[in-house]
């Protein structure tokens, strides 16, 4: 089905040594290897290869995923395949629920950035969420909320992040280099951007030493996805299983949960239907967290980190805090019309200054407003 050659982790003798290093196989040896589907992406490429066992393989899958770089990526400057083999390696290996598909192998060669994932066919069993970009039902979506709350739990304030899982980020430290690159935007669409978004953008700026007080803090932190919306869930054919596996995992960070939610709700859907589900659904989010072991972490610190995740979701370069992942670019973040009502009912309410100014914005889509009384301020 495809006449480009085959990287080396799809011929028999690989597989058959990676399936055996997983314990997947034991004397059995993969004896041929057929390309059943061959699609790229705009970051890589994915081969499902049938597999056929010369003796008893018990077991064993008859079929694979072969996830890998593109060659015309090698260079890039940001190399996903390393980010996401490191996912597999270090917090996949470590899970005890399996929450994410299963990974038979993983490799990233540093002289070469050419890496590869040997994962577990879902094809049959789990299926992606049609219709983008349409949302999906409220109970579709408080199944991903849930698994995403269950993932967070798992590495909830881990003694290991920042330590051997990922690594603290000095937020400030992009602050001057956010600040040019709304410069140059804001100098190339010229007058087609209103005093008041220039001016809300540079409120941001001016706010960013105090709004990433919270990340500083260390505190309530775990792994976040970085790339959250609902097509990067698996969802199961049997729905009564709860089976939903999260895949994607090339921008994951330590960082805030709620960044996940507000990448999927806050960046993709209109206001209507934020207004209608969003309170319930962080409910629902802060709820199965703590079902599953989160404690000291009370629903109204919830609803700040949201509002903090929804402003930084929505800024170009997140206010400097941390490496966007985000793909709409600066367009997308200033002119939604969504996205700039969202930014601005989370400056009204992070700005550290007091007064009129800090209750200039009024929001209008889901529950993130500006209250009548002094912006939040609990960071830590």
């Amino acid at each position: 089905m495809t006449s480009e050659p085959l990287p080396q982790a799809a011929e028999p003798e690989y597989l058959t040594g990676a399936l055996r290093r997983s314990g997947k196989l034991g004397d059995g040896r993969v004896s041929e290897v057929v390309v059943e589907d061959s699609r790229k992406t705009i970051l890589s490429r994915i081969i499902r290869l049938g597999l056929s066992y010369d003796s008893a393989a018990a077991g064993a899958p008859r079929s694979i995923i072969l996830k890998t770089g593109l060659p015309e990526r090698a260079d890039a400057q940001w190399n996903s395949g390393r980010q996401e083999v490191a996912f597999y390696a270090q917090i996949a290996a470590a899970m005890s629920s399996r929450l994410v598909p299963r990974c038979f192998d993983a490799a990233w060669d540093a002289d070469t950035n050419a890496w590869h994932l040997l994962l577990e066919d879902l094809t049959d069993s789990h299926f992606i969420l049609p219709n983008w970009p349409m949302p999906p039902t409220l109970e579709r979506t408080q199944q991903i909320i849930a698994v995403r709350a269950r993932f967070h739990a798992e590495w909830w304030d881990d003694a290991r992040l920042g330590v051997s899982v990922g690594t603290w980020l000095d937020p400030d430290d992009g602050l001057e280099r956010f600040a040019g690159q709304v410069a140059r935007f804001t100098e190339q669409v010229g007058d087609r951007l209103s005093n008041e978004r220039r001016d809300l953008y540079q409120r941001l700026i001016d706010s960013g030493p105090h709004l990433n007080k919270r990340y500083y803090s260390h505190r309530n932190m775990t792994i976040v996805h970085g790339d959250s919306h609902v097509w990067n869930v698996f969802m199961p054919h049997n729905a009564s299983s709860g089976d939903l596996r999260l895949l994607d995992w090339d921008a994951w960070r330590v960082d805030v949960g709620t960044d996940d939610l507000a990448y999927m709700m806050a960046l993709h859907w209109f206001p209507d239907h934020r207004r209608r589900n969003e309170r319930h659904l962080l409910d629902h989010y802060h709820t199965m967290l703590l079902a599953h072991g989160v404690a000291g972490y009370d629903r109204p610190a919830l609803d700040d980190d949201y509002r903090l995740s929804v402003l930084y979701g929505r800024s170009p370069r997140r206010c400097g805090r941390r490496r966007t992942t985000s793909r709409r670019g600066f367009g997308g973040a200033i002119w939604s019309a969504s996205s700039w009502q969202s930014t601005i009912s989370a400056v009204a309410i992070c700005s550290p200054h007091d007064g009129p100014q800090g209750l200039r914005f009024r929001a209008r889509d889901g529950f993130v407003k500006a209250r009548e009384q002094t912006p939040a301020r609990r960071l830590t």
